[in-house]
């Protein structure tokens, strides 16, 4: 979990992403959660469009996506939700809070 400080900090470097994934009328497949977690492992901040065809909740399919990437999320805003995780790579400059 993060402090209020630190999410705060982590949707303002949000705030200039560009979406790298989006979550569609199939809803959460293994691609798109093998796809997310690639590019959580390569960038650790990561925003992702929800769109409405997906049915449920953004907050819900958050909350759900997180689970399966093992990531936490920093924040939905409207249908886009910001995920964080820690990457396991070596000598890759780490997000500091």
């Amino acid at each position: 979990m993060f402090t209020s400080k630190q999410r705060a900090n982590l949707r303002s470097m949000a705030s200039t992403l560009k979406p790298l994934g989006q979550v569609g009328k199939e809803g959460i497949t293994e691609t798109v959660v093998a796809s997310l977690s690639d590019a959580l492992e390569a960038h650790e901040l990561i925003k992702v469009t929800l769109l409405p065809a997906a049915g449920e909740d953004g907050v819900n399919i958050a909350e759900n996506l997180a689970d399966l990437l093992g990531a936490e999320v920093v924040a939905v805003i409207g249908r886009k939700a910001i995920f964080y995780r820690r990457s396991s790579r070596e000598g890759f400059a780490h997000i500091l809070f």
